[in-house]
């Protein structure tokens, strides 16, 4: 029997989220032996730019679950606190007039920001959701071992508003 395929994704985040996962220690030899690690449907951080859409969307388009993990995927949390600027005047004002030397905002290689960071939920289907900032590594173990028995995980409450 083939093994399940499972992945995750880094948005706009702190990589918080990952080093939990990474926290699992042993666990994760558990979910090695039963899924080989490749993309996404563990995703973490807000959708923030244009890259970041266009990877959600691929990655939903391509996975049959998608678990929005931490506080950034679920309710955009911290990268959400720009949202009450503009993004060209951000960009102004980070660039320009924060800038000691060559004050010019980047347009090579630099990805297209959108008007404001946004949760996963905003753009796709979400099937699971884990809050957490970042969440707690026995959490995602749980979420994850659940999805690999093919049982339904017991996932926290979650407001939105």
């Amino acid at each position: 029997m083939s093994k399940l395929k499972l992945a995750t994704v880094w948005l706009d985040g702190c990589s918080g989220c990952h080093m939990s996962l990474l926290d699992l220690d042993e666990g994760i030899l558990t979910v090695a032996q039963q899924a080989d690690l490749v993309y996404s449907p563990l995703v973490e951080g807000a959708v923030s730019s244009q890259e970041d859409l266009s990877k959600l969307q691929t990655i939903r388009a391509r996975t049959r679950l998608l678990v929005s993990l931490g506080d950034c995927a679920v309710t955009a949390n911290v990268p959400a606190m720009r949202n009450t600027i503009p993004v060209q005047k951000l960009l102004q004002f980070i660039y320009v007039a924060g800038a000691d030397v060559h004050p010019a905002v980047p347009t090579q290689g630099v990805p297209a920001l959108l008007p404001q960071a946004r949760p996963l939920h905003d753009y796709v289907k979400v099937d699971y959701y884990l809050p957490g900032c970042p969440p707690r590594p026995d959490a995602i173990l749980a979420l994850l071992s659940a999805l690999l028995e093919g049982r339904a995980p017991k996932m926290p409450a979650v407001k939105f508003g």
